[in-house]
Protein backbone atom coordinates (compact mmCIF):
# COMPACT_ATOMS: atom_id res chain seq x y z
CA UNK A 1 0.00 0.00 0.00
CA UNK A 2 2.69 2.35 1.18
CA UNK A 3 4.54 1.30 -2.35
CA UNK A 4 1.52 2.53 -4.23
CA UNK A 5 0.91 5.78 -2.25
CA UNK A 6 4.52 6.56 -3.84
CA UNK A 7 3.68 5.19 -7.09
CA UNK A 8 5.71 1.72 -7.37
CA UNK A 9 4.26 -1.65 -7.49
CA UNK A 10 6.08 -4.49 -7.49
CA UNK A 11 9.81 -2.90 -7.64
CA UNK A 12 8.02 -0.96 -10.99
CA UNK A 13 6.36 2.34 -11.32
CA UNK A 14 2.86 3.00 -11.94
CA UNK A 15 2.72 3.88 -15.60
CA UNK A 16 1.09 7.28 -16.24
CA UNK A 17 -2.65 5.23 -17.22
CA UNK A 18 -2.61 4.01 -13.63
CA UNK A 19 -4.95 5.19 -10.58
CA UNK A 20 -4.64 4.48 -7.25
CA UNK A 21 -8.22 4.48 -4.71
CA UNK A 22 -8.56 4.68 -1.15
CA UNK A 23 -11.74 3.48 -0.47
CA UNK A 24 -14.22 3.55 2.51
CA UNK A 25 -17.43 4.41 4.07
CA UNK A 26 -18.49 7.12 6.86
CA UNK A 27 -21.50 5.36 8.39
CA UNK A 28 -24.47 6.52 10.65
CA UNK A 29 -24.61 10.27 9.35
CA UNK A 30 -27.17 10.71 11.46
CA UNK A 31 -30.13 13.66 10.65
CA UNK A 32 -30.61 15.22 13.97
CA UNK A 33 -33.19 18.22 13.52
CA UNK A 34 -32.56 20.73 16.71
CA UNK A 35 -35.83 21.79 18.64
CA UNK A 36 -33.86 25.63 18.27
CA UNK A 37 -32.05 26.95 15.39
CA UNK A 38 -28.47 26.84 15.44
CA UNK A 39 -26.95 30.15 16.34
CA UNK A 40 -23.36 30.82 14.63
CA UNK A 41 -20.33 32.52 16.43
CA UNK A 42 -20.64 36.15 17.10
CA UNK A 43 -18.97 39.13 18.52
CA UNK A 44 -17.81 37.55 21.97
CA UNK A 45 -19.98 34.66 21.39
CA UNK A 46 -19.40 30.57 20.09
CA UNK A 47 -21.77 29.40 18.03
CA UNK A 48 -24.79 27.54 20.15
CA UNK A 49 -26.10 24.10 19.06
CA UNK A 50 -29.50 23.04 20.98
CA UNK A 51 -28.65 19.87 22.71
CA UNK A 52 -32.11 18.81 22.26
CA UNK A 53 -33.18 16.95 19.12
CA UNK A 54 -35.12 14.86 17.30
CA UNK A 55 -33.91 11.56 15.12
CA UNK A 56 -34.80 11.26 11.31
CA UNK A 57 -32.99 8.53 9.82
CA UNK A 58 -29.19 8.15 8.59
CA UNK A 59 -27.55 7.14 5.69
CA UNK A 60 -24.03 6.05 4.71
CA UNK A 61 -21.80 8.13 3.02
CA UNK A 62 -18.95 6.22 0.30
CA UNK A 63 -16.38 7.73 -1.23
CA UNK A 64 -13.21 6.59 -3.46
CA UNK A 65 -10.34 8.64 -3.28
CA UNK A 66 -8.10 9.11 -6.10
CA UNK A 67 -4.38 9.33 -4.26
CA UNK A 68 -2.45 11.45 -7.40
CA UNK A 69 -5.36 12.94 -8.68
CA UNK A 70 -6.58 14.29 -4.87
CA UNK A 71 -10.61 14.02 -6.72
CA UNK A 72 -12.78 12.29 -4.51
CA UNK A 73 -16.43 10.28 -6.18
CA UNK A 74 -18.99 9.70 -3.36
CA UNK A 75 -22.34 8.51 -3.25
CA UNK A 76 -24.89 8.32 -0.21
CA UNK A 77 -26.78 4.92 0.77
CA UNK A 78 -29.13 3.33 3.28
CA UNK A 79 -26.26 1.51 4.87
CA UNK A 80 -22.91 -0.40 3.96
CA UNK A 81 -22.37 -4.31 2.25
CA UNK A 82 -21.48 -5.25 -0.69
CA UNK A 83 -23.87 -3.86 -3.02
CA UNK A 84 -23.54 -0.49 -1.98
CA UNK A 85 -19.46 -0.61 -2.44
CA UNK A 86 -20.01 -2.25 -5.68
CA UNK A 87 -22.30 0.58 -6.96
CA UNK A 88 -19.07 2.68 -5.84
CA UNK A 89 -17.30 0.66 -8.09
CA UNK A 90 -19.88 0.49 -10.79
CA UNK A 91 -19.61 4.52 -10.66
CA UNK A 92 -16.01 4.71 -10.61
CA UNK A 93 -14.91 2.53 -13.05
CA UNK A 94 -17.26 3.60 -15.49
CA UNK A 95 -16.30 7.29 -16.18
CA UNK A 96 -12.67 8.41 -17.45
CA UNK A 97 -10.46 8.10 -16.42
CA UNK A 98 -10.80 5.36 -15.28
CA UNK A 99 -13.09 3.13 -17.73
CA UNK A 100 -9.96 3.23 -20.51
CA UNK A 101 -6.85 3.14 -17.54
CA UNK A 102 -4.50 0.42 -18.04
CA UNK A 103 -4.75 -0.34 -14.15
CA UNK A 104 -6.91 0.98 -11.09
CA UNK A 105 -5.91 -0.13 -7.47
CA UNK A 106 -8.24 -0.30 -5.29
CA UNK A 107 -7.01 0.39 -1.37
CA UNK A 108 -9.54 -1.08 1.17
CA UNK A 109 -9.77 -2.09 4.73
CA UNK A 110 -11.05 -5.73 5.81
CA UNK A 111 -15.18 -4.64 5.78
CA UNK A 112 -16.96 -6.83 5.55
CA UNK A 113 -18.49 -4.78 2.42
CA UNK A 114 -15.03 -5.92 0.57
CA UNK A 115 -12.80 -8.77 2.49
CA UNK A 116 -10.94 -11.52 1.90
CA UNK A 117 -10.49 -13.38 -1.36
CA UNK A 118 -13.89 -13.15 -2.09
CA UNK A 119 -14.03 -9.75 -3.33
CA UNK A 120 -10.77 -9.46 -4.96
CA UNK A 121 -12.13 -12.03 -7.11
CA UNK A 122 -15.32 -10.40 -7.76
CA UNK A 123 -14.04 -7.08 -9.04
CA UNK A 124 -11.29 -8.45 -10.95
CA UNK A 125 -14.31 -10.57 -12.93
CA UNK A 126 -16.52 -7.52 -12.84
CA UNK A 127 -14.13 -5.22 -13.87
CA UNK A 128 -10.16 -6.85 -15.55
CA UNK A 129 -8.63 -3.76 -14.49
CA UNK A 130 -9.28 -3.05 -11.51
CA UNK A 131 -7.27 -4.77 -8.68
CA UNK A 132 -8.41 -4.53 -4.93
CA UNK A 133 -5.31 -4.20 -2.54
CA UNK A 134 -6.48 -4.65 1.33
CA UNK A 135 -4.65 -3.21 3.91
CA UNK A 136 -3.51 -5.22 6.98
CA UNK A 137 -5.92 -6.19 9.47
CA UNK A 138 -6.63 -3.59 12.20
CA UNK A 139 -4.76 -1.14 10.24
CA UNK A 140 -7.23 0.76 8.55
CA UNK A 141 -5.53 4.04 9.52
CA UNK A 142 -3.39 4.61 6.37
CA UNK A 143 -6.07 4.56 4.30
CA UNK A 144 -6.33 8.15 2.93
CA UNK A 145 -10.31 8.40 2.81
CA UNK A 146 -10.46 8.00 6.37
CA UNK A 147 -8.33 11.97 5.88
CA UNK A 148 -11.21 12.99 3.33
CA UNK A 149 -13.95 12.20 5.87
CA UNK A 150 -12.72 13.60 9.04
CA UNK A 151 -12.43 16.83 6.48
CA UNK A 152 -16.47 15.85 5.83
CA UNK A 153 -17.10 15.72 9.76
CA UNK A 154 -15.16 19.06 10.13
CA UNK A 155 -16.38 21.19 7.32
CA UNK A 156 -20.02 18.70 6.17
CA UNK A 157 -22.08 17.07 9.21
CA UNK A 158 -21.12 19.23 12.24
CA UNK A 159 -22.88 20.47 14.45
CA UNK A 160 -25.11 17.96 12.79
CA UNK A 161 -28.52 20.27 12.19
CA UNK A 162 -30.20 18.64 9.40
CA UNK A 163 -33.64 18.47 9.13
CA UNK A 164 -34.41 15.04 6.84
CA UNK A 165 -32.13 12.90 4.60
CA UNK A 166 -32.37 14.82 1.55
CA UNK A 167 -31.03 17.53 2.91
CA UNK A 168 -27.53 15.56 4.15
CA UNK A 169 -27.46 14.58 0.83
CA UNK A 170 -27.30 17.40 -1.12
CA UNK A 171 -24.90 18.80 1.43
CA UNK A 172 -22.69 16.52 0.70
CA UNK A 173 -23.03 16.60 -3.03
CA UNK A 174 -22.79 20.37 -3.21
CA UNK A 175 -18.98 19.45 -0.90
CA UNK A 176 -17.70 17.02 -3.03
CA UNK A 177 -18.23 19.42 -5.79
CA UNK A 178 -16.40 22.43 -4.14
CA UNK A 179 -13.78 20.34 -3.15
CA UNK A 180 -13.31 18.56 -6.31
CA UNK A 181 -12.91 21.78 -7.41
CA UNK A 182 -9.72 23.12 -5.03
CA UNK A 183 -8.41 19.56 -3.78
CA UNK A 184 -4.71 18.67 -4.28
CA UNK A 185 -3.43 15.35 -3.44
CA UNK A 186 -2.26 15.06 0.35
CA UNK A 187 1.21 15.63 1.05
CA UNK A 188 1.62 11.98 2.22
CA UNK A 189 5.09 11.45 3.63
CA UNK A 190 5.17 8.37 5.61
CA UNK A 191 6.47 5.80 3.14
CA UNK A 192 8.30 2.36 3.19
CA UNK A 193 11.61 4.24 4.72
CA UNK A 194 9.73 5.37 7.45
CA UNK A 195 8.19 2.27 8.46
CA UNK A 196 11.65 1.04 9.05
CA UNK A 197 13.36 4.25 10.47
CA UNK A 198 10.38 4.97 12.97
CA UNK A 199 7.66 1.96 13.22
CA UNK A 200 4.10 3.15 13.43
CA UNK A 201 3.58 6.72 13.00
CA UNK A 202 0.93 8.76 14.83
CA UNK A 203 -2.30 9.03 12.16
CA UNK A 204 -1.94 12.12 9.64
CA UNK A 205 -3.64 15.60 9.75
CA UNK A 206 -5.92 16.48 6.98
CA UNK A 207 -2.61 17.78 5.11
CA UNK A 208 -1.67 14.16 4.80
CA UNK A 209 1.79 15.29 7.55
CA UNK A 210 3.01 13.00 9.52
CA UNK A 211 3.21 14.77 13.41
CA UNK A 212 6.44 12.76 14.39
CA UNK A 213 9.60 13.09 12.02
CA UNK A 214 9.34 11.12 9.10
CA UNK A 215 11.89 10.94 5.85
CA UNK A 216 10.00 11.40 2.69
CA UNK A 217 11.54 10.14 -0.93
CA UNK A 218 10.83 10.48 -4.60
CA UNK A 219 12.68 10.62 -7.37
CA UNK A 220 13.40 14.07 -7.51
CA UNK A 221 14.22 15.01 -3.72
CA UNK A 222 14.05 14.15 -0.07
CA UNK A 223 12.10 15.76 2.56
CA UNK A 224 12.54 15.92 6.65
CA UNK A 225 9.65 16.78 8.26
CA UNK A 226 10.19 18.09 11.59
CA UNK A 227 8.05 17.16 14.99
CA UNK A 228 5.13 19.21 15.80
Amino acid sequence: MLDLYAGIWHGQPLGGNDFVICADAKTSIQVRCRCHPTLPPGKARAARVEHDYTRGGALAYLAAWDVHRGQVTGRCEPTTGIEPFTRLVKQVMTAEPYASADRVFWITDNGSSHRGAAAVARMQTAWPNAHLVHLPVHASWPDQAEIYFSVVLRKVVSPNDFTDLDQIRRRLAAFETRYNAVAEPFNWRFTRTATSARGRPRWPNSSGEQRNEVISRSPSRSVRSSSR
